[in-house]
């Protein structure tokens, strides 16, 4: 009794090695798709929380190239304060709401971070040798986008032109009949502009549309 009690012990055990030693395919394939499953799951919540963090006006700044330069600027306009008390941040105009948007936006950053280990701008200097190339790149993104992420906040379909300046209606019906969209008009509406002779030599230097 004790040899056949020793057998099926010993076959038992060889049975769990032989387990682990080669497992069966469809124990394989279910391990692999459980370990995928939660790598996934993993992945997808580091990812979307690494995008969060850099998607705030604090990590924007963090940068002295942006806090110095046009974060100032933009503290002094309508965007930042206003009567409303509703603010833009610098992820509201630069980057998309749309999840896959948002991340081809996210993959272009990776350029500034480029940029920003080379010393590019990271003096008052440079960053003005260097402001329209930057400016153009923004409006050239906002002109093919179809000024997307202002029309987050502003619509012609939302507008009510009865409660507008006389001067506002008729720019706006202008544009709207002309398929003109936000930037083509409101270059300067957050940040100073940078010098735009080489553009156009009659334009007065700093001065927005």
């Amino acid at each position: 009794m004790s040899n056949d009690n020793t057998s099926e012990c010993s076959n038992f055990v060889c049975r769990i090695w032989q387990a682990f030693r080669r497992p069966s395919v469809r124990y394989s394939l279910g391990v692999l798709l459980a370990v995928g499953f939660v790598a996934g799951i993993i992945f997808w919540g580091g990812f979307n929380t690494a995008m969060e963090m850099t998607n705030n006006e604090e990590f924007c700044i963090s940068c002295h190239e942006m806090q110095d330069n046009v974060f100032e600027e933009y503290k002094e306009t309508i965007h930042y304060s206003n009567r409303t008390g509703v603010r833009a941040t610098c992820p509201d105009c630069h980057v998309p709401k749309e999840w896959h948007h948002k991340v081809v936006r996210k993959i272009q950053a990776t350029n500034e971070l480029f940029h920003k280990a080379m010393g590019t701008i990271d003096t008052r200097e440079k960053f003005l040798e260097h402001r329209l190339e930057l400016a153009k790149n923004v409006w050239r993104a906002m002109k093919k986008t179809d000024s997307r992420e202002c029309r987050n906040c502003h619509n012609f379909e939302s507008m009510d032109f009865a409660r507008q300046g006389r001067r506002a209606v008729a720019q706006h019906s202008e544009a709207l009949d002309a398929g003109k969209t936000c930037i083509d008009c409101h270059k300067g509406i957050a940040h100073e502009l940078p010098d735009m002779r080489e553009l156009d030599p009659t334009m007065v230097v700093g001065v927005a549309e």
